[in-house]
């Protein structure tokens, strides 16, 4: 009977178990699965493509593509902003990080006053060594000349000062990336927060200026688009029983079918050469449209006929290898079954086993393990394989001091747990590389 279910064997075993099965689930459930294209179907989207009888209403293609909307902006999309004009709204009063334009004249020699001069935090502003600070914030642009001239006159003895608004502090936190958040608005800092979630970068733009302008004078910003999360296509690959993998990338608006192959390294051995995209109607309102590629015709004939251009939200579906599929299903029917016998097997080769060990040559080992019986417990089957390894491949000295002082060293570790556990450690190694079939064939 142990023959019966032999590796050689195994195959036909699992044939027979697992075919009865597939039958009566084929009869009750049917053999079609959802979202299928069918090869008749197939074969005509193909050839419409080929000659399409209404060339307005066919999918975009490689040679043949089309321009996407205008982009509508959704979190996390990341906004580049550039603030083209940033004037405070009058009477302007100078705050700290204000970068101010000084340029005087009749200064000490070798040490002009000419270039940008940033108000420090307290409203300081430093004119160098030689001139010392003078506070200037909370003040207007005249009356800050006019505190810049007569702190100059200490020391000089007819300066002309002039003194304007190179760049205002606003203007930081204006220009820069920005994040889109999940509630669809950008941080403009202390200008607060601006709703541009479903905008185009024109109507952002609008929106942005609006805002700013409850602070600033005629405000001028420009939008663009620094990275483009929020519009992506997904590639499945069907994994025939090991897992599905899904890769997310993003649109640029000219992606293809090959294009999204080659993002994920070409087609794996768990992949069929069936592949289809399936593009979701908008907003839920419609049909959902199922593309079929003939994979092969795009890379192995140069065919653009379903090298299908990619929209946000497509995804192009890769079917599995239907015979990995089913050499899958028929691995996972049948191993339960396959343990099941094989433990039956391991327990009946192990009685035999240990039925044929020859007690008779130590007169003291009674055909007892006493210490790995103390160790493991009596119900526990693993002392019998440790008896079994000490029996035939134990070394001499080993086997002898076992019978000679077994008992005595079973009675003495009864009662002491911590002994216990550490024999315990070493003979599940034993146990572990034991190999019960080997010793059989040895005994026989």
């Amino acid at each position: 009977m142990a023959r019966r279910f032999a590796p050689k064997n195994r195959n036909f075993y699992r044939m027979s178990v697992v075919l009865p099965l597939l039958a009566a689930m084929l009869t009750s459930t049917g053999c079609n699965i959802y979202g299928r294209p069918q090869l008749a179907t197939k074969h005509q989207v193909m050839l419409d493509a080929q000659c399409p009888p209404e060339p307005g209403r066919m999918p975009a293609k490689e040679l043949a593509k089309v321009t996407l909307p205008a982009y509508v902006i959704e979190p996390p999309d990341i906004l580049l902003i550039d603030a083209l004009r940033v004037v405070p709204k009058p009477p302007f009063k100078i705050q700290s990080f204000d970068a101010l334009q000084v340029i005087v004249e009749g200064t000490l020699l070798e040490q002009p006053i000419n270039g940008l001069y940033v108000v420090e935090p307290g409203g300081m502003l430093d004119l160098g060594p030689s001139y010392g600070k003078v506070m200037v914030g909370n003040l207007s642009l005249e009356e800050a000349q006019d505190a810049v001239f007569k702190h100059l006159k200490r020391v000089l003895k007819e300066p002309q000062v002039s003194l304007t608004l190179a760049q205002a502090a606003g203007q930081q936190q204006i220009a820069g990336e920005h994040l889109v958040a999940p509630d669809g608005t950008i941080n403009l800092g202390t200008y607060g927060s601006v709703f541009v979630t479903g905008l185009t970068l024109e109507e952002a733009k609008v929106a942005i200026e609006k805002h700013l302008a409850q602070f600033l004078d005629a405000p001028l910003v420009s939008v663009d688009v620094f990275a483009y999360n929020s519009k992506v296509y997904y590639v499945v690959t069907e994994g025939a029983g090991f897992g599905d993998n899904i890769a997310r990338f993003p649109v640029t608006g000219n992606e293809t079918v090959l294009d999204a192959i080659s993002q994920i390294n070409g087609l794996s051995r768990l992949s069929s050469k069936d592949i289809w995209i399936a593009r979701p109607a908008p907003s839920g309102v419609g049909c959902d449209q199922v593309l079929p590629v003939d994979i092969e015709a795009i890379m192995k004939g140069g065919s653009t006929a379903t090298n299908y251009q990619l929209l946000p939200g497509d995804r192009v579906f890769i079917a599995q290898d239907q015979w990995i599929a089913f050499d899958s299903i028929i691995g996972k029917v049948t191993a339960p079954f396959e343990r099941i016998f094989g433990f039956s097997l391991l327990g009946t080769s192990l009685v035999q086993q240990i039925n044929r060990f020859p007690f008779g040559f130590n007169p003291n080992f009674g055909g007892m393990c006493w210490v790995a019986r103390e160790v493991y417990g009596v119900h526990n089957p693993q002392w019998l394989l440790f008896r079994a390894w000490l029996l035939t491949d134990a070394p001499s000295w080993l086997r002898d001091a076992y019978g000679a002082y077994g008992p005595e060293v079973a009675a003495w570790i009864h009662d002491k747990p911590v002994v216990k556990a550490a024999l315990k450690g070493l003979m599940d190694q034993v146990v572990g590389q034991y190999d019960v079939a080997a010793t059989v064939a040895s005994q026989r």
